[in-house]
């Protein structure tokens, strides 16, 4: 790029290369200092020979200086705290103009500045005989000369981080020249400051301590930069007198001299010094606009985390500076997304993936609420297919309850009539109520995987699992016209918040429904928050309904999972008997036997006190009370058992295999990782098989013997 970058564009990476040992000799052919360096072409330009003051070592040596060598020049030996004394021999090689620690060091002792490679990489003529090559080439030709005159110790390899720059990916060389700074520690401390008091906050909180530090730490930052595109910077120089000139404005004369012979820099701003100006430069500033009034501060910034210090920081310092307020209030930093096993995505490693070619397959907002559903605080996203076509059947799910639901809604209810309602009915307006409370304080504290994941429960398996199950005697009109037209208010009510609610995070597939459903009006972009009704607080009408429907829902899955596990088929009517002395439960069931039989499955069902186990049935516990399931007639045990005999003898042979395999050494080291963890899982789930099957066994021959 042949342009100078701030530290924070310098991306170090990770890279094989040799620490070379070098002999600097004593000017008196004694002895001489062995310097470690990964570098060897630089020491062309070293100007001194650092030690530590406390090393040992180095208390004696007798003389004050070694000699450069290939270059024969006399440099000193100086003492400072900065030379780490466990790394290599101790003694460090100091080249004030070619790495910014040495720049540092050489400050300090008042050391020259010899620079031995130019802007394009190339040895300067103070490089002696090796001007001219390329800094790469060179360090061939130092180590071949080193070698020859007996200077090379030994070298080692080794590895270590190397900087290279963000855009065009090469190898960074330090370098000496001038260059403009902006000196930002003053603008910093404000910066702190309004974290600290809360005029701004970091959302998740983790990433506020990394802000604090890099702010703390924070150097003078180089905002010139050596390329055609960008601000170019507002500073003049006189030919004639050479006064330097800094204006808003061209300036037609030199105010020093009066010349008019001016030449404008040539370097233009950082494009992070222009950005860093965006949240009010955009607005009309300097001018004072009614745009920038309502705007300025505003609410919040999402960001990725990758540009918190490049981009987030400096707006904070410029905006606090410049309009005296900070330019948000909140910072939003999201995740990164990766891939299934957690890898960032690469093409080089062939784990990319397209969101285009997602969109296509599996549609906007499937794509769009799994990001969302997995975006928890300060975790990054682990991305794969199966988890997009897993909120794709959430999606179907949602527009098949819109079209069950148009099949009974003609118009819009804007009244609810609470005293004809059924149990679901209640049930499902507290759980509304609840739900939506839960999302906008989800939302309102960032906590978008919370909110996505509460709307998905509520969705799947509330509404169309158990409301539109429960409802649907009442919306064919079996419960009578008054029970129709309020399962109609309700069902109307549930779906026009559900879908408000769904909006943020599957905005094509509700805005659609919307425009199907009955009584809206315009885009749901704006509509009402469904908190925001004058009606909400009523909608939690019965605070008991929420328990007691819970209540008749874990009784019907307890019996729904007696079926599964003696397999039983879904259209079999059973004869189910609870027993339990809890009157309260029996009010509860009596009142509504009819929920429980049309969603079981069952022939009959009643409520009795505690007694004796009856006979051929399966049974189950839910709180203090034990279904039981009778199961004469229904299947035969004989064949039951001889089915689950046959699938256990199967499954022991497959496990075998499995646990062979996976003790197979050359199996474990040979085959690809992911191979092997399919194979661990494929055991671990025939384990957890074998075992269900085993207890559905026992409990047949338990019920057989009853």
């Amino acid at each position: 790029c042949h342009t100078a970058l701030a530290d924070l564009e310098v991306e170090h990476e990770e890279i094989d290369s040799h620490l070379y040992y070098i002999r600097y000799p004593l000017p008196d052919g004694s002895g001489s200092i062995v310097i470690a360096t990964t570098r060897p072409e630089t020491m062309l330009g070293d100007t001194a020979v650092a030690v530590n003051p406390e090393d040992p070592r180095y208390q004696n040596l007798g003389t004050d200086s070694v000699i450069l060598p290939l270059l024969n020049r006399k440099i000193p030996i100086i003492t400072d705290n900065y030379v780490d004394m466990a790394f290599g021999t101790g003694a460090l090689k100091v080249t004030p103009a070619h790495d910014p620690n040495d720049f540092e060091i050489g400050k300090r002792h008042n050391l020259p500045e010899i620079k031995v490679i130019d802007d394009n990489g190339k040895m300067t003529s103070e490089a002696g005989r090796f001007e001219g090559l390329d800094r790469f080439k060179c360090r061939e030709s130092v180590l071949k000369a080193l070698k020859k005159e007996g200077l090379l110790e030994k070298m080692e390899p080794i590895k270590h981080n190397v900087g290279h720059c963000y855009r065009c990916k090469t190898i960074v060389e330090p370098n000496l020249s001038k260059q403009w700074f902006v000196k930002v520690k003053p603008l910093a401390e404000k910066a702190i400051d309004a974290v600290e008091n809360g005029s701004t906050k970091i959302v998740p909180e983790i990433w506020t301590n990394t802000y604090f530090d890099w702010m703390r730490n924070i150097k003078d930052w180089c905002i010139s930069r050596q390329i055609w595109w960008g601000h170019q910077i507002p500073a003049w120089t006189c030919e004639k007198c050479g006064h330097l000139i800094v204006s808003m404005e061209t300036p037609s004369a030199c105010s020093a001299c009066g010349s008019d012979r001016l030449i404008q820099e040539t370097d233009v701003l950082d494009t992070w010094f222009s950005s860093a100006l965006w949240p009010f430069s955009t607005m009309g500033w300097p001018e004072k606009t009614q745009l920038l009034k309502t705007f300025y501060p505003t609410s919040v910034l999402v960001t990725g985390f990758d540009i918190l210090f490049f981009w987030v920081a400096r707006m904070m310092m410029m905006g606090i500076h410049f309009m005296e307020n900070v330019p948000f209030r909140d910072v939003y930093v999201h995740a990164l997304v990766r891939d299934e096993e957690g890898k960032k995505m690469s093409k080089s490693k062939g784990n990319v993936i397209d969101p285009l070619n997602i969109i296509d397959n599996y549609g906007t907002d499937a794509f769009r609420m799994t990001l969302a559903a997995f975006a928890a605080q300060g975790r990054d996203i682990k991305m794969s297919e199966k988890r997009v076509e897993g909120y794709r059947h959430f999606i179907n799910k949602l527009w098949n309850a819109g079209r069950f639901s148009f099949m009974h809604l003609n118009q819009g209810y804007t009244e609810i009539k609470f005293a004809d309602l059924s149990l679901p009915d209640k049930w499902i307006l507290a759980r509304l109520k609840r739900v939506t409370d839960s999302v906008a304080c989800s939302i309102d504290s960032y906590r978008f995987n919370d909110a996505a994941g509460t709307l998905y429960k509520f969705v799947w398996h509330e509404l169309c699992d158990w409301y539109l199950e429960a409802v649907k005697p009442c919306l064919y009109g079996n419960k009578g016209e008054e029970k129709k037209n309020a399962a109609l208010s309700v069902l109307w009510r549930v779906l026009h918040d559900t879908l408000i609610l769904l909006h943020p995070f599957i905005p094509f597939v509700t805005e659609e429904i919307w425009h199907k459903l009955p009584g809206t009006k315009g885009s749901i972009m704006k509509a009402v928050f469904p908190s925001d009704e004058k009606d909400f607080a009523s909608l939690s009408c019965d605070p008991e309904s929420e328990p007691m429907m819970e209540l008749i829902i874990e009784i019907i899955t307890g019996i729904r999972n007696i079926r599964g596990e003696m397999n039983i088929s879904p259209s079999s009517s059973i004869d189910v008997v609870l027993q339990s002395d809890n009157m309260s439960l029996k009010n509860i069931l009596s009142s509504n036997e009819d929920i429980v039989i049309n969603l079981a499955g069952l022939k009959s069902f009643s409520v009795e006190k505690p007694g004796k186990r009856h006979r051929k049935a399966a049974m189950a516990v839910v709180g203090d009370a034990t279904i039981h399931v009778s199961l004469e007639g229904i299947i035969d045990f004989s064949k039951e058992k001889e089915r689950l005999e046959k699938e256990l003898a199967k499954l022991k042979d497959e496990i075998g295999a499995l646990v062979k395999k996976l003790g197979n050494d050359d199996f474990l080291s040979k085959a690809p990782a992911e191979i092997v963890e399919k194979v661990r899982e494929k055991h671990q789930v025939f384990i957890e098989k074998q075992q269900k099957l085993t207890t559905n066994l026992d409990k047949i021959r338990s019920i057989e013997a009853s």
